[in-house]
């Protein structure tokens, strides 16, 4: 099995934590950052197969950090798994897809891999 590499991004230590645990017992590698200035560093020095990325963040919310990944690798998949409702369109337009993070498990695995198999599609990729 390949094992692709998600950079999650949330500001709650715990939800990250959880996160990562599932997503390493699903074949993943996981990369974490509690803000986006960590996660902008990361994501520009690591090979990262898709963004996991929080809305409601302090300091540099999920719209900001997709809008300055996008200008560094435009073609990386972002899914914003966020709690708030009402995400503003530019956010949304930003980013490949959206998840409630009141989904379960399998969801949250199930559109990670969909968007992974569309990008590798995409790119051409053989991986």
């Amino acid at each position: 099995m390949i094992s692709y590499t998600v950079l999650c991004v949330d500001d709650e230590a715990l939800g990250l934590q959880i996160r990562r645990a599932l997503l390493e017992m699903a074949g993943f590698k996981v990369l974490t950052a509690l803000d986006g200035k960590t996660a902008i560093s990361l994501f520009e020095t690591n090979a990262i197969d898709i963004v996991l990325l929080d809305y409601l963040m302090p300091e540099m919310d999920g719209g900001r950090v997709a809008a300055v990944m996008r200008t560094i690798k435009p073609k990386v998949p972002i899914l914003l798994h966020s709690a708030c409702v009402d995400l503003p369109q530019e956010t949304v337009d930003l980013v490949n897809a959206t998840l409630s993070k009141g989904e379960g498990p399998e969801m949250l695995i199930s559109r990670l891999q969909l968007l992974i198999d569309a990008s590798q599609v995409s790119m051409g990729s053989n991986r």
